[in-house]
């Protein structure tokens, strides 16, 4: 792309990275609105350009943690944002977050960049840097790192934010919602200053232009300091949900405490544990000196109350931009599938199923758009079920994830246990699996004509095995794709000519009802 129609063309160069992510995706239009012009710096490029603000920025293939990518992505920049880190990545993840950090800070350098903005975590203080959990410990070190460059940095420090679609938010939700008595960790009494993720991003925004001698962090938070508890009993009272009765004990670890998050919340146990460490500590803000540089408007920052009523508001109206399953789930495989039929890589399994349907291909495909999340997979619900339990056992998304829109997918969207690794709308979706298998698998659903005109549906579900275990897997689970997959084509069939039903109707229900039995 030449960059032609970027914003207004008046403003500065940012490059954004994370931009897939939960802030760096709803970043991207606050400043093109803002008039400055984006790149974005992506490992898979195609996952962005579904976005409504895809035409207006430039994309361009890299990671943090190569040098030249960095280098060429840095090209004419003025500001650079770093919102992205390693967390789950592997044991050695704050090794991966350093090194990255100093790539981004050593070529921002090299290139001239004259600002580099980062959003970190609250840390609390007086406690011992080497005390703090692994999540908080890396956040501080990446934000000293950008610091002690020699390229200006505006470090934020947040603690809890909320937002339609925050892993934050969406934790607080489900504990509140699903459970009118429950038994906590003790942590629900410490004390946080929770943020909107509006008033983050007004921050991130404005941190581009400030003066080039601000070189330093700043504590951002919204006006309240409130326990877990706290926000709990106020989030039901926003929800129109009665009082909670909360019983805390003390003997609920981290790795326990993050294990009952998953088992409540559709947020896993490898991203509910970072959330439940950094509420150990007392996480409140020391200071609100960006308001020196960024003005408090009246009503601003916004209040918990309403930043909890406007992030419902959203939810409830299917409105949410970005959520905190946009980033792909650290150690879920990215490979993306092969398309030469006969794979040099290994071993191709393959379940393929065709369907004729007495339907128009719109139909079809309306149907097959809106699968998963409340809409279900149109086959034995309770071997899903199932899967998506096991998998949650064992460390995974599990199904809960659901659905960032009811009716409408782009690639890059996470869906329940499946990411869009490719969508051609009336055509084509591919997903691929983000569960735990000892191999890659995907899942292909198409719309096709034949020769007589007639709309067919094609699937395809495919499975390259890692080792032994892989294989032995394939054919352990082959004995039910007929009911599972086979029963997927003929529901899915069956839906798109109820096309009028659709695929949350209560005839299409009842039908999976009788499937389930």
């Amino acid at each position: 792309m030449d960059g032609q129609g970027q914003g207004s063309g008046t403003g500065l160069h940012c490059l954004v990275t994370g931009a897939s992510g939960y802030i760096g995706g709803r970043l991207v239009p606050d400043l093109l609105e803002a008039g400055h012009r984006v790149r974005c710096l992506a490992r898979s490029p195609d996952k962005l350009r579904d976005h409504p603000w895809a035409p207006d920025v430039e994309t361009v293939r890299g990671d943090v943690t190569d040098a030249a990518s960095v280098a060429g992505a840095m090209k004419d920049v003025d500001v650079a944002y770093y919102l992205v880190h390693a967390l789950g990545s592997g044991a050695d993840f704050e090794d991966t977050d350093r090194r990255a950090a100093r790539t981004f800070a050593e070529q921002a350098h090299a290139a001239g960049v004259r600002r580099i903005v980062y959003l970190g975590g609250l840390t609390p203080y007086g406690v011992p840097e080497e005390t703090l959990s692994p999540h908080l410990r890396s956040r501080a070190e990446v934000g000293r790192i950008f610091l002690d460059a020699p390229v200006p940095a505006t470090v934020l420090r947040a603690a809890v934010v909320i937002g339609s679609g925050s892993a934050s938010f969406e934790m607080l939700r489900y504990l509140t919602e699903r459970l009118p008595v429950m038994v906590t960790p003790s942590w629900v009494h410490t004390r946080t200053q929770p943020i909107a993720v509006r008033d983050v991003l007004r921050y991130l925004v404005a941190s581009a232009t400030m003066p080039d001698d601000v070189d330093r962090a700043f504590d951002i938070g919204g006006p309240d300091v409130l326990t877990y508890r706290d926000m709990m009993q106020r989030y039901a009272e926003a929800a129109g949900l009665r009082r909670r009765v909360v019983l805390p004990v003390p003997v609920l670890t981290p790795g326990l405490s993050s294990h009952w998050v998953g088992l409540v919340t559709p947020v896993p146990a490898g991203i509910a544990r970072p959330l439940t460490e950094s509420l150990r500590h007392e996480v409140v803000c020391r200071e609100h000196d960006i308001a020196r540089y960024v003005p408090d408007a009246p009503g601003r920052p916004l209040p918990f109350d309403e930043a909890v009523r406007l992030a419902l508001a959203r939810v409830r109206e299917a409105q949410v931009a970005t959520r905190w399953s946009s980033a792909s789930v650290p150690g879920a495989p990215s490979d993306p599938l092969p398309t030469d039929p006969q794979w040099a890589g290994g071993s191709l399994y393959r379940d393929e199923r065709d369907q004729v349907v007495p339907a128009s291909p719109e139909a079809l495909w309306k149907v097959i758009e809106g699968i998963g999340g409340e809409h279900g997979w149109y086959s034995f619900p309770l071997a899903w079920a199932v899967r998506g339990r096991l998998d949650r056992i064992v460390g995974g998304v599990g199904l809960r994830r659901g659905r960032r829109d009811p009716h409408r997918l782009r690639a890059g969207d996470s869906l329940d246990f499946w990411r869009v690794e490719e969508i051609e709308p009336g055509r084509l979706l591919r997903l691929r699996a983000e569960m735990r298998l000892p191999g890659l698998a995907w899942l292909e659903l198409r719309v096709d004509t034949d020769g007589a005109g007639r709309t067919r549906y094609r699937q395809r579900a495919l499975f390259h095995p890692r080792g032994l275990l892989g294989h032995a897997y394939w054919w352990s689970v082959s004995p039910f794709h007929a009911l599972v997959f086979g029963g997927m084509a003929r529901n899915i069939a069956l839906a798109a000519a109820e096309g009028a039903d659709g695929p949350g109707s209560r005839r299409t229900r009842r039908r999976r009802e009788g499937v389930r039995r």
